[in-house]
């Protein structure tokens, strides 16, 4: 009788922030139509390593398992990427899983991303309205302009460019693509257009625009295709205006 298939799985693991890293190597009965967030649940239902020996299950961040919520952020096989939609029939063997490099390391191939919302809270990444009173019908937007601010709001939060990025690392302050596109994305709304100057003030700053070095792995990464290195020439632009106008007092 012919054995089973198995996945073989080399993953990186951490048991806290302070411990150092390990590889552990497991095997997984394959499956049709197997995604590795599905061969990490076989690993935590049963966690024997590929010596046989009993582990402990691996920890991770999931959520929406559809490429929606963006927390199961990690890298496969060399490549960042969402592991919810990282099909084992399509990756090569052995499957290595490690945690993204660029924030740290809580457990396993769990990640702190505090340093990227942070940068959201830094550039004002919201619409500024309190709610407290009815402020009618909200302004329009024309459709074209729509179009491609829809496209820029399908980011996830995930992290995937920034661990892509090479500007963003411990020794930089940068706050990577992600943000900035979305100072974009509110510098085109009606009403976040309220605190554009705010943003573009913000971005003009140590850590933003100029820490770009414009290698364009962010937009070859992004698992939304969302066009990150045209909002930031977009911004660019933008951001010398502003200068301008700072440097005349208008």
């Amino acid at each position: 009788m012919s054995e089973k298939k198995e996945i073989v799985f080399h993953i990186t693991r951490q048991d806290d922030t302070n411990s150092s890293p390990y590889t552990e190597e497991f095997k997984v009965p394959y499956r049709p139509n197997m995604n590795v967030i599905s061969a990490l649940m076989e690993i935590r239902r049963n966690p024997v390593n590929a010596k046989g020996e009993q582990s402990t299950p691996i920890t991770w961040d999931m959520n929406c398992l559809e490429e929606v919520c963006g927390a199961c952020s990690m890298v496969i096989n060399g490549k960042p990427r969402q592991s919810c939609t990282a099909l084992v029939d399509q990756l090569e063997q052995p499957i290595k899983l490690e945690p993204m490099k660029t924030f740290p390391v809580v457990r396993d191939l769990m990640v702190d991303r505090s340093r990227m919302f942070d940068s959201l809270k830094k550039v004002k990444a919201w619409i500024p309205i309190d709610g407290t009173y009815d402020l009618g019908p909200g302004p329009r937007m024309a459709e074209t302009k729509r179009q491609w601010a829809y496209e820029l709001s399908k980011c996830m939060t995930c992290g995937v460019c920034l661990e892509a990025c090479p500007n963003v690392n411990s020794k930089s302050d940068f706050i990577g693509p992600a943000p900035l596109s979305q100072v974009r994305l509110f510098n085109a709304h009606p009403t976040g257009e309220m605190n554009k100057e705010e943003r573009l003030e913000t971005i003009m700053g140590d850590g933003g625009l100029a820490n770009c070095g414009n290698s364009q792995n962010c937009v070859q990464s992004c698992p939304k295709g969302i066009p990150l290195t045209t909002s930031i020439a977009a911004l660019n632009r933008a951001t010398t205006f502003q200068s301008f106008k700072n440097f005349f007092g208008a």
